[in-house]
């Protein structure tokens, strides 16, 4: 008869401990919006305008617009990734998720040795992957990212890479 009115106390302690623990206010870094510049290399572009919109409370999207502008080429992109992200220590976070873009480029008669401009437009699919740091005294963040994307038509003829970047955002 004992052990079963221990058993019940314990049940009864496990129900009211897992209830205080759901009730703890979890650290959250996100805020509703962030803006600033992402510096890529390879489909990046280069430099991108980066834009953080928070949709739940482990969701996010990210909006980047990329351009280059170099001797031989013009591009531009613009690529959607939808996130998730998880605490790992009080002001720092990592994240993953996927998406796509779009884009359009222009080449001239020096990129294709003499043989005439060319122009197009393309299609990416991408992959995301991050650890960020937000600062306390202000709202900004950095963040550093790993984005392997699958791009269709672009002027490179490069169909698969990985865009490595480093990101800083005004979080408002």
């Amino acid at each position: 008869m004992k052990k079963s009115y221990y058993l019940l106390y314990l049940l009864i302690g496990l129900a009211f401990s897992s209830q205080a623990q759901d009730t703890i206010p979890k650290q959250d870094n996100i805020s509703k919006n962030a803006i600033g510049l992402r510096f890529g290399n390879n489909h990046g572009l280069g430099v991108e305008i980066s834009y953080q919109k928070k949709l739940s409370v482990k969701n996010r999207l990210e909006l980047d617009l990329g351009f280059t502008n170099d001797n031989n080429t013009d591009a531009i992109k613009l690529s959607g990734i939808y996130q998730w992200y998880w605490n790992i220590e009080k002001e720092l976070d990592w994240f993953a998720g996927f998406g796509g873009g779009f884009g359009s480029w222009n080449t001239n008669d020096n990129y294709n040795n003499g043989y005439g401009s060319d122009n197009g437009i393309f299609a990416v699919i991408n992959g995301d992957i991050g650890i960020e740091y937000h600062f306390k005294e202000i709202p900004v963040q950095i963040a550093i990212d790993l984005r392997p994307e699958l791009v269709f038509n672009n002027y490179q003829k490069n169909d698969f890479g990985i865009n490595a970047g480093l990101a800083m955002r005004y979080k408002f």
